[in-house]
């Protein structure tokens, strides 16, 4: 039975969606009329945007959906519509937050669900990004806020959110269809990039923004639509990680088809992606998952087709022709000329930061910088890593404290995979979260992949998620829908 207070708001939103809506219309067609287009669309979305935020002040898990379809497309949206469309993720943050602030008022929250270690150390970091905005190094604090986001405020925002908002498995696996589903798009995107040709709007980018990086002499690096290249090899690779894990684990036949399917076609788009540094993705994620099968045999062939694929690269030039593979021998190469000038840059980077301990501030190196502080050391000195990058701004006591957090959840994640979970199915889950995590951490050393849109909101679920995982398998073992091995 519908709750009374439900059906007021009901009444009261169409009320108020009827006389947005005429309101609108009106103000638009006063707009069209006078060929005042940029005006009159933006007035007649008002009602609907309304109506948006009034439901999901209603419901909060819109404001969670809406928060994960912004944050897979909204930097490739960005090409076709103007406007900082990444600010939305910002937004709906935000705005589900006070959806379940406001939503003590018909039930009661329980905060000290969001007591987990992952949510210590969230708060550990983001209080030492707040700490750098008084950083005497930094020379803008506009940048600081802009670059603070992706460092640390949504790992701030979503962990807790995840413990409070989305405690049960059923939110866990809508998570991962949902990122599948994604995942194909994506590929087929990229598909038609390689062997189609890009859009217009895609050409404009490729002509004023990113020409530079994708248009090499080789062929064209494919972004399909996420922000660049490098962002849509790592999502490929960790992509590719998760499911294939999760494909060998799940005990559901349709649904292990499926995300091995997926798997081999987001290595695929891993392959045309033109990014060397993602092929640490799967490296780094299927090594451990090896050792986190504890079965000799395993780890054995996974190793050693390691080397085998190492030695074929390295040693051979057998399908030289084909240019993905030409360019992945060329990441093997001691000598590149990419190679060196990385290690020159971080050699300057160390002579400069020796006496910085606390680094130049977020935001003064990368894209950032060169927006902000333009002129300036850290802004004209590529960083081309995303610890390189944290080290460069926030100092070597910021790159330990992040890389503390890190190999928490890796170390954390492996004792509960490896003695606290017992059935196939859930070691497999927690494999598939772990090792795709640590596949991104590898290529991190390359790219920004770790934190960058659409990764870094999946990798902060996933640091939520592992801590719920034995509570998850104790009540389906309780309730009879989750087998365990007999001893």
């Amino acid at each position: 039975m519908q709750r009374p207070l439900e059906n007021k708001w009901s009444l009261v939103l169409k009320g108020l969606f009827i006389g947005l809506l005429f309101l609108a219309m009106g103000g638009a067609i006063m707009f069209f009329s006078g060929a005042n287009l940029a005006a009159g669309i933006p007035l007649l979305l008002l009602p609907f945007i309304a109506i948006f935020l009034s439901v999901v002040f209603m419901r909060p898990l819109i404001g969670a959906a809406a928060l994960f379809y912004a944050n897979y497309f909204a930097l490739g949206l960005a090409r076709y519509v103007p406007g900082p469309l990444g600010l939305s993720v910002d937004g709906l943050l935000v705005l589900t937050w006070l959806s379940v602030f406001f939503s003590q008022f018909n039930k009661t929250v329980d905060w000290k669900r969001a007591l987990k270690p992952m949510t210590y150390f969230a708060v550990i970091w983001f209080a030492y990004s707040l700490f750098q905005l008084g950083n005497p190094e930094a020379v803008s604090r506009v940048a600081w806020f802009y670059a603070m986001r992706g460092v640390s405020l949504y790992m701030f925002l979503t962990i807790p959110l995840v413990y409070i908002l989305l405690p049960e498995k059923k939110f866990l696996d809508r998570l991962l269809k949902l990122w599948a589903y994604f995942t194909v798009l994506g590929v087929i995107k990229g598909i038609q990039q390689k062997f189609i040709g890009v859009d217009p709007w895609e050409d404009y980018w490729l002509d004023t923004i990113g020409g530079k990086t994708h248009r090499l002499p080789g062929g064209l690096r494919i972004f399909s639509f996420f922000s660049d290249s490098a962002t849509f090899g790592g999502s490929m690779g960790f992509s590719g990680v998760v499911f294939a894990i999760l494909g060998l684990h799940t005990p559901k036949f349709k649904d292990k088809v499926f995300y091995l399917a997926v798997s081999v076609l987001a290595m695929f788009g891993l392959l045309i992606s033109g990014t060397r540094g993602a092929l640490a993705v799967p490296v780094a994620g299927f090594a451990l998952y090896a050792i986190f099968t504890k079965r000799l045999a395993i780890i054995a062939t996974v190793y050693g087709g390691m080397l085998a694929v190492f030695g074929f690269f390295k040693w051979t030039t057998i399908g030289n022709s084909v240019y993905e593979l030409r360019r992945i021998r060329t990441a093997l190469d001691p000598n590149n000329p990419s190679l060196l000038v990385r290690k020159e840059n971080q050699r300057l980077l160390s002579d400069y930061l020796s006496s910085r301990p606390f680094g130049g501030g977020i935001g003064s190196a990368g894209n950032w910088g060169l927006r902000f502080s333009p002129g300036t050391f850290l802004a004209e000195t590529p960083t081309d890593s995303h610890y390189v990058q944290i080290w460069a701004e926030q100092g070597i006591v910021g790159l330990y404290l992040h890389l503390m957090t890190l190999f928490f959840f890796i170390l954390s994640s492996a004792y509960i995979i490896l003695f606290r979970l017992k059935s196939f199915e859930y070691i497999g889950l927690g494999a598939a979260m772990t090792c795709g995590v640590f596949g991104l951490m590898g290529a991190s050393y390359g790219s920004g992949a770790l934190q960058q849109m659409p990764n870094g909101l999946i990798v902060y679920a996933f640091m939520a998620y592992m801590w719920l995982l034995p509570k998850w398998e104790r009540q389906g073992i309780e309730k009879g829908l989750v087998k365990v091995p007999a001893k």
